[in-house]
């Protein structure tokens, strides 16, 4: 009997903590996924009563989610689009809340094998568009060149397409892969490869120099490069919530803004807000 009433006392306990657990929703960049899974690690660790959920699938996904109310934060590598943000209004009864989260920049992958180490916009565009079809054309070797790239979900997919293809078609040779870390280990194995993602991936494949122009420099996605402007494929990471933060999600907002949650930032690979931007 006493086993009994422990084992009821328990059960009780159990799921009064279940029910008393803060779960928050985190969907959508594959670009912040790793960002996203840090800062959810940490805070979870120091707010033992919350649980959050971090999952990928792309910008477009994520957003989709808000809109429809199955996500409470969406992680976008891209600005939220008029009609998005009219969707939320719509379907939420609020506006979208925009809170930049970390900077990033657009890294161009090549396999380590390859000799080319530098391209401007015009070559990228020309190459993405399959108008240069061999790395000898651009000071590499005689052999074809291979596009890898994102679905088009992925906010990467469209800052790339309208930053640097000034919002052209990319070419039907493009093979979409479902993340960047995918993109990443296709060109570690492909010596005729290129692509491009988050500057947190590139790990096993070499980071091209961008140049504007042929009169610019060419620069790497060093932090000082991205934050300066210098590096020209740069952008900021967003959250977005269905109108102002409250409760939970806002203390855990509160918390990634704050100088601990950007050290973290800094920690996965990616780079922190200009303190204007921070708190």
């Amino acid at each position: 009997m006493k086993k009994l009433t422990l084992l009821i006392i328990g059960l009780i306990l159990t799921s009064s903590f279940i029910f008393a657990a803060k779960n928050i929703t985190l969907k959508g960049s594959d670009t912040l996924l790793i960002l996203g899974q840090k800062w959810a690690e940490i805070y979870m660790k120091k707010n033992p009563g919350t649980v959050i959920q971090v999952t990928g699938g792309g910008s477009g996904v994520g957003i989709a989610a808000l809109i429809n109310g199955t996500t409470d934060i969406a992680q976008a590598s891209r600005p939220m689009k008029d009609k998005e943000k009219e969707n939320v209004l719509e379907k939420r009864g609020v506006g979208a809340n925009e809170i930049p989260v970390a900077l990033d920049g657009i890294t161009v992958y090549v396999n380590e094998k390859n000799p080319v180490g530098k391209l401007t916009f015009a070559q990228l565009k020309d190459i993405f568009q399959a108008k240069i079809t061999n790395w000898k054309q651009v000071g590499g070797k005689d052999s074809r060149i291979i596009l890898y790239g994102r679905e088009n979900s992925s906010g990467t997919h469209v800052f790339f397409k309208e930053h640097v293809l000034n919002n052209e078609d990319y070419a039907v040779s493009v093979q979409p892969l479902p993340g960047t870390a995918a993109i990443v280990n296709a060109v570690a194995q492909d010596e005729k490869g290129i692509g491009y993602g988050g500057v947190a991936y590139a790990k096993g494949v070499k980071e091209i120099l961008i140049a504007k122009d042929e009169k610019s420099g060419y620069y790497p996605p060093t932090m000082e490069n991205i934050i300066s402007g210098k590096y020209p494929i740069s952008r900021y990471l967003f959250w977005y919530t269905a109108g102002t933060p409250k409760g939970e999600v806002k203390k855990l907002i509160d918390w990634i803004l704050s100088p601990e949650g950007q050290k973290l930032v800094e920690e996965a690979g990616y780079f922190p807000l200009p303190k204007e931007k921070s708190k």
